[in-house]
């Protein structure tokens, strides 16, 4: 059972495997992730109505009001002795639209330095930006779904035009957005 393993490396700092090997984890620092309550976070988002932003105090008592209620589901998921091993817990809050655009552009521009390296120059324009950020947004798994979106929608694109010789070494490239889809422009 992992939850036993974690527990043994928690409690004592070392890990010991069935043959009897050991594997000290005493200066280590393990993170871990979880999406137990992003059904919450994103629900309760949700209930922000009107056409003002919500004060610093609102959002603040909605922040601890969803940090307890995930600190609740995480207590139904985990036994005690496990959560009271844990130094700390994080609750993040919710990606916001601006936020996923950027880490769109970071993972587009990471694609720009690959094709750079065989010789093709590629631009995105801000259109194109955010339809995949919006195509590659999930409201529960976050940023997660982007990954496969950006390949999906731009990379298959853009090899599909390589194959057929359409874009080769030396070229310039722009991805926009024609008729609501992506495309090279």
């Amino acid at each position: 059972d992992v939850f036993n393993i974690l527990l043994q490396i928690l409690e004592d700092g070392i890990l010991t495997d069935s043959q009897g090997r050991r594997v000290d984890f005493r200066n280590t620092v393990i993170i871990m992730t979880s999406n137990i309550g992003a059904r919450l976070i994103t629900a309760e988002k949700g209930q922000t109505l009107g056409f003002s932003a919500p004060s610093e105090d609102a959002e603040e008592k909605n922040y601890e009001k969803i940090k307890e209620d995930v600190l609740g589901e995480l207590k139904k998921h985990f036994r005690p002795e496990f959560l009271n091993r844990i130094d700390d817990i994080i609750v993040f809050h919710q990606l916001t639209e601006d936020e996923i655009k950027q880490i769109a552009s970071l993972m587009l521009s990471t694609l720009t330095k690959r094709l750079a390296e065989n010789g093709i120059t590629a631009t995105f324009t801000d259109e194109a930006v955010a339809q995949i950020a919006k195509e590659g947004f999930d409201p529960v798994y976050g940023a997660r779904p982007l990954r496969r979106a950006i390949q999906s929608k731009i990379e298959d694109l853009l090899a599909e035009k390589m194959l057929e010789n359409n874009i080769k070494e030396g070229d310039s490239v722009t991805v926009g957005v024609e008729d609501g889809k992506l495309a090279v422009v």
